[in-house]
């Protein structure tokens, strides 16, 4: 093999080990698994498709404050159904929640754990999207409650 096409055929499998292994560290990760298995649907941005998968934007921490909310992220086909390991989604769960509504965290969160993701694995929601609009109409009763409250003297 001329010295030429022995080059190039090195400088190819040293690229291809590169995409590997950038690859492999971007999928190791919460927002590499985000980017490979929930991006088509929820978009880079946590936007969503309105009326069709749920902007996370500002609101998706909320779930976390008022009982059901907390297992009802764990329990959505997206999540429940994926193909990641429990400690993959639990990670998933937690960077959505730090990166899309990093405001609305509730001050005694606790992070997602891979055995919280086993339990609700096995419980996923057949009817989404109504849990989903009992859940909102939840939250949204909390905050007009927590507005009308009168300021603490």
């Amino acid at each position: 093999m001329p010295w030429a096409a022995r080059i190039g055929l090195a400088a190819i499998s040293a690229w291809l080990l590169l995409v590997a292994g950038a690859g492999a560290a971007c999928a190791a990760s919460a927002s590499g698994d985000f980017l490979l298995n929930c991006q088509g649907c929820h978009k880079a941005d946590g936007s969503g498709q309105p009326g069709y998968v749920p902007d996370f934007r500002g609101f998706v921490s909320r779930f976390l404050a008022i009982p059901d909310g907390r297992a009802y992220l764990g329990r959505v086909p997206g999540t429940a159904q994926s193909f990641l390991d429990d400690e993959s989604r639990a990670a998933v769960l937690n960077w959505i929640v730090a990166t899309f509504d990093p405001a609305d965290v509730p001050a005694d969160f606790a992070p997602y754990t891979a055995g919280e993701m086993a339990t609700y694995r096995r419980t996923p929601l057949s009817q989404a999207g109504a849990e989903r609009d009992r859940l909102v109409t939840l939250i949204l009763a909390r905050e007009r409650i927590q507005i009308r409250r009168p300021p603490a003297r």
